[in-house]
């Protein structure tokens, strides 16, 4: 991991993303590039200010040993982003959400999902609630991987988790899936979920776990509920603005205490 893009707008939620992104940059020796979007009518000297000031908070906070750099954008974050991600090649974008209500407000139109939509790099959505010493707590290392087992088209879109699950100590990698009640795995999905589970040996513990369910977000809610040892969830978006309309909206809502990477299987050239 070399680069972090993190937008802020100086809310309490972006703060506390961007704490989460600090604390990444600084245990993987990554850049962390600040994005702050203004309006046509806004002062840029103002914004460049006010980064230049979050900067040195973090620097104090996480030492002077954090690479940390700052962009002004205008019009849309999704526009804004674009520009940066083309010259900064980040591995993650790392945002924030508020609360459940909030979660469900921007899974329908906002600038989460847009950048989800309209992105190809992986989306690391860290709600309010959210801090990363949590990782620090043997009892909430472990990452869920869920999935419906279908090929990847590029096997290397699962690095950035392997990264990230590298940076929590004594991390577990779990690769769920959901399937209805008396099924079986056909051979296919039974060679993904092994290629899956190999990405991470032997560096992560890792396993699997079978739900049984006809609805697939509704039985990785269920495994939640269940297993409080989550600390992460990742999902895999093949067509993102329809996979996230359609079934995140609702179903992740309940979920926001947990940080969700949002992971792209696009080849890139």
């Amino acid at each position: 991991m070399k680069t972090i893009v993190a937008p802020v707008d100086f809310s309490d939620v972006s703060t506390n993303a961007l704490a989460f992104a600090a604390e990444m940059a600084k245990r993987a020796s990554a850049h962390l590039q600040m994005v702050h979007v203004i309006a046509q009518d806004e002062d840029e000297a103002e914004a460049k200010s006010k980064l230049e000031a979050v900067a040195l908070g973090l620097q104090k906070s996480f030492g002077s040993s954090l690479h940390c750099g700052s962009s002004v954008g205008q019009g849309s974050l999704v526009d804004a982003l674009q520009e940066i991600t083309d010259v900064q090649q980040p591995d993650v974008i790392v945002m924030g959400t508020k609360g459940a209500s909030g979660l469900k407000r921007i899974l329908i139109g906002s600038n989460t999902v847009n950048v989800i939509a309209k992105t190809k790099l992986p989306v690391l959505v860290i709600p309010e609630v959210a801090r990363f010493e949590n990782f620090m707590m043997k009892g909430k290392n472990r990452i869920v991987l869920a999935t419906d087992l279908d090929a990847l088209e590029d096997e290397d879109s699962l690095l950035i988790l392997k990264e990230i699950a590298l940076l929590i100590i004594e991390p577990k990698v779990r690769v769920v899936s959901v399937r209805p009640k008396n099924t079986d795995l056909d051979y296919l999905k039974r060679m993904e979920r092994s290629a899956l589970l190999s990405i991470f040996n032997p560096e992560i513990e890792s396993d699997r776990a079978t739900v049984f369910s006809r609805d697939v977000m509704a039985g990785i809610n269920f495994y939640l509920n269940e297993h409080r040892d989550t600390g992460l969830i990742a999902m895999i978006a093949r067509d993102s603005g329809h996979l996230i309309q359609k079934h995140y909206t609702r179903e992740m809502a309940s979920h926001t205490h947990l940080p969700l990477l949002v992971l792209h299987d696009v080849k890139t050239t």
